[in-house]
């Protein structure tokens, strides 16, 4: 196998593309905070109120639920406060926390959107198109599961307001966007640039012919999926979403694997690095406001709840997209 590589041809494989990548993430990614810094989702925060009253929440939740379309850790504070103060059931805390998910998932949607799209192209469509989906059926079923869990509201109580900050000028939320951006893309560089220079010396190398054969010997779990893809998953669960998308971009961008068969290998890295960031990341956070215990107990159940629409909607995507 000849793997020599002349100037020319490393510059229009890998000099040319990485540069062009890196300015398409970084446009997108300071458009991204932009966008939440203007805090978009004030009027989707509106909606809240409907739901509650279907779901059978109370006026806490509703404004939970508000909160959580612009901070996360305000919106559990508010929880954690209600529980204490006993106006919350563990149950209903339970369910709150879960039904949260959604306005969570769009609060960051942006800047996963554009950081997504110029790593990944068309594929991106498919595969925000497909997490969002899986947040939609969370929060239908947590409505579902309150509506038959949970007694109704008697009072107005459960009229809420959202409760949403006070919209930033144009020029502070370039401000706040510029801050948030320069700290993240020194992060996202730092995978990116390494991963998809490997991925390109290592696919000239054979290396993921050697896998493609490897995997289809040993790999039964995840045999369905393309074993030229594991390299995304591995580079997802080790590193970051980040990398995942660079190593995506990479096999994409060489004409590797199909978009089908990366937004696969998206889908079940997202679901095998769950647990680990749950552990690293979000249970320090939450333990932080709710006991231990309790936050143990949320994060599980979040997660687990969680990874299961993932895994629904990535086998409906499966055989709907063969």
């Amino acid at each position: 196998m000849d793997v020599s590589i002349t100037l020319p041809q490393l510059w229009h494989g890998l000099g040319w593309p990485l540069a062009k990548l890196i300015f398409n993430v970084s446009l997108g990614l300071l458009v991204g905070n932009f966008i939440e810094a203007l805090n978009w989702t004030r009027a989707a925060a509106l909606l809240a109120a409907p739901l509650i009253r279907v779901g059978n929440f109370s006026e806490t939740v509703g404004a939970s639920f508000s909160m959580a379309f612009v901070s996360g850790v305000t919106s559990n504070t508010m929880l954690a406060e209600a529980f204490d103060q006993g106006r919350l059931t563990r149950r209903e805390l339970l369910l709150a926390n879960l039904f949260n998910t959604l306005p969570n998932y769009f609060l960051h949607l942006p800047t996963v959107f554009f950081l997504t799209a110029p790593l990944i192209k068309g594929a991106a469509f498919l595969y925000v198109g497909l997490t969002l989906l899986a947040a939609i059926l969370r929060t239908v079923l947590v409505l579902i599961a309150g509506r038959l869990l949970l007694a109704p509201q008697t009072s107005a109580d459960a009229m809420i307001a959202p409760a949403v900050p006070k919209r930033l000028s144009v020029h502070a939320a370039l401000d706040k966007a510029w801050t948030r951006f320069r700290k993240r893309i020194k992060k996202i560089l730092l995978y990116t640039v390494p991963i998809y220079t490997a991925i390109y010396f290592l696919n000239r190398l054979g290396l993921f012919a050697w896998l493609e054969r490897f995997l289809t010997d040993h790999l039964t779990l995840l045999s369905w999926l393309d074993p030229r893809s594991f390299g995304i998953v591995a580079a997802h669960v080790a590193a970051e979403f980040a990398a995942g998308l660079a190593a995506a971009g990479a096999l994409l961008e060489a004409g590797t694997l199909s978009q089908r068969q990366v937004v696969l290998a998206l889908l079940v890295g997202n679901v095998l690095a769950s647990p680990v960031r749950t552990i690293r990341h979000q249970f320090p956070y939450y333990a932080g406001i709710f006991s231990p215990r309790l936050a143990m107990q949320l994060v599980g159940y979040g997660q687990a709840f969680r990874i299961g629409s993932i895994i629904v909607i990535g086998i409906g995507y499966y055989f709907t997209s063969i």
